[in-house]
C-alpha cells in the first residue's frame, strides 16, 4: 500500500470512528526523501563565471565624448559579466566536475562553491559544444561524488530529483517524474537524446544533477521550454551515458573526436517497415551507403534497418547517430541489422568524422 492510499484509508477510518483521530500511519510508510537528499546534495555545486567583454558603443568613437569623460584614446572599454549555473562532482579523488558547456563557455574565471561553502578556482579540462557538456577540475580534499547511473535503463514514470542553483538562489531540490526519453529534434544541441522531466528546472539549474531514487546520477539538467521565462514542467537533461562518453574523451584528449561509419539514415516508420519487409517499427533505416566507408566494408546496404548497437536497442536515426558519433575514432562497434525479415550482426570500425556545430540554445544561463 503506498503513502497516498495509506493516508486515504487512515482518514476514512478516522472519520468513521473506527480508528482514533490521532491514528498513526504504518511505520513502513515513507514520507520523505530527506535521507536521499542528504546523500546526494554534497556533490552538487554552484558554478559562477566572470567574463570580460569589449564594449562597442558608437559614442566611444567620438573624440569629443572620450575627452569629456577623460577616456584615453585607443584604449578599448571592457565590461565584466557574471553568470551562475550548477555542476556535479563525479570523481572526488581527481576533483572532476561535469556541467554544461553553455554555463562556462567564454568564461575568464570559473569558481565553484560546494554545499559546505568552500570556494575553489576551477580549471577547464575540456568542453564539447555539440553535446553541451564541459568538465572542470578543482583541487581540494573532503569532496563527495554522485555515483553514476545508467540512463539506458531510465523509463517514463521513474521518480527523479533535480538539484541545482536556480536563478542564483543557492542549492535547490525539486522532484518529479521522467516524462519522456529519447527526445530529439528540439534544435537545442547538435547531439540530442534528452531525458524529459516535469521536475522544476529553471535558469541556473543548467549543469545540475538529475538523480533517481537510488541516488544515482542519470542526467545533467541542461534546458527548458519556457515561453514565459520560467518552469512550465518541461525540462530536459543530457543522459548520463552520453555525458560519461564525452567526459572520457575530454579528460583523455581535451576534445571530442567525432566518429562516423558512412551511412545516411532516417527513422523507420510502419509504412517503411512494410515496404522493406522488416518486423521492427523502431530503428534507423539506411538510405545511402558511402563507397569505401566502414559501413560499405561491413556489407551494409540501402534498405537495411539498424535495430541495435552493441546489443543496446536503437529507437531512431538520431539515437544511432549519437551512439556512433560518441564512439571514439578507431573503436569497434557491433550493429544488429535487419534485412528482408532476417537479422544479422556486423562489426565495423569507427572512422573520423567532421565536427558538429551546436545549434542556438533555448535557455539562458
Amino acid at each position: 500500500m503506498n503513502f497516498r492510499t495509506s493516508l486515504a484509508v487512515a482518514v476514512f477510518l478516522g472519520l468513521a470512528g473506527i480508528l482514533p483521530a490521532a491514528a498513526e500511519l504504518p511505520a513502513t510508510t515513507t514520507t520523505s526523501v530527506a535521507p536521499l537528499v542528504r546523500q546526494v546534495t554534497p556533490a552538487v555545486v554552484n558554478v559562477s563565471t566572470r567574463t570580460t567583454q569589449s564594449v562597442d558603443n558608437p559614442l566611444l568613437h567620438d573624440p569629443f565624448f572620450r575627452r569629456f569623460f577623460n577616456i584615453p584614446d585607443n584604449v578599448p572599454m571592457k565590461r565584466e559579466t557574471v553568470a551562475a549555473g550548477s555542476g556535479v562532482i563525479v570523481d572526488a579523488a581527481n576533483g572532476y566536475i561535469v556541467t554544461n558547456n553553455h554555463v562556462v563557455e567564454g568564461a575568464d574565471r570559473i569558481e565553484v562553491v560546494t554545499k559546505d561553502n568552500r570556494t575553489f578556482r576551477a580549471k577547464m579540462v575540456g568542453r564539447d559544444d555539440a553535446t553541451d557538456v564541459a568538465v572542470l577540475k578543482i583541487d581540494g580534499g573532503g569532496l563527495q561524488q554522485v555515483p553514476w547511473g545508467d540512463s539506458d535503463r531510465v523509463e517514463v514514470g521513474d521518480y527523479v530529483l533535480a538539484i541545482g542553483n536556480p536563478f542564483g538562489l543557492g542549492q535547490t531540490v525539486t522532484g518529479g517524474i521522467v516524462s519522456a526519453v529519447g527526445r530529439s529534434g528540439l534544435g537545442i544541441e547538435g547531439y540530442e537524446d534528452f531525458i524529459q522531466t516535469d521536475a522544476s528546472i529553471n535558469p541556473g539549474n543548467s549543469g545540475g544533477a538529475l538523480v533517481n531514487f537510488k541516488g544515482e546520477l542519470i542526467g545533467i539538467n541542461t534546458a527548458i521550454l519556457a515561453p514565459g521565462g520560467g518552469n512550465i514542467g518541461i525540462g530536459f537533461a543530457v543522459p548520463i551515458n552520453m555525458v560519461r562518453a564525452v567526459m572520457n574523451q575530454l579528460v583523455a584528449h581535451g576534445a571530442v573526436a567525432r566518429g562516423r561509419i558512412g551511412v545516411a539514415i532516417q527513422d523507420i516508420t510502419p509504412e517503411l517497415a512494410s515496404a522493406l519487409d522488416v518486423r521492427n517499427t523502431q530503428g534507423a533505416a539506411v538510405v545511402e551507403v558511402e563507397r569505401g566507408s566502414p559501413a560499405a566494408k561491413a556489407g551494409l546496404e540501402r534498405g537495411d534497418v539498424v535495430v541495435a548497437v552493441d546489443g543496446a536497442p536503437v529507437r531512431s536515426a538520431s539515437e544511432l547517430r549519437n551512439r556512433i558519433g560518441l564512439t571514439p575514432v578507431g573503436g569497434n562497434v557491433s550493429l544488429t541489422v535487419e534485412r528482408g525479415g532476417a537479422t544479422r550482426t556486423v562489426a565495423l570500425t569507427i572512422a573520423p568524422g567532421s565536427p558538429t556545430k551546436a545549434r542556438k540554445r533555448r535557455e539562458e544561463r
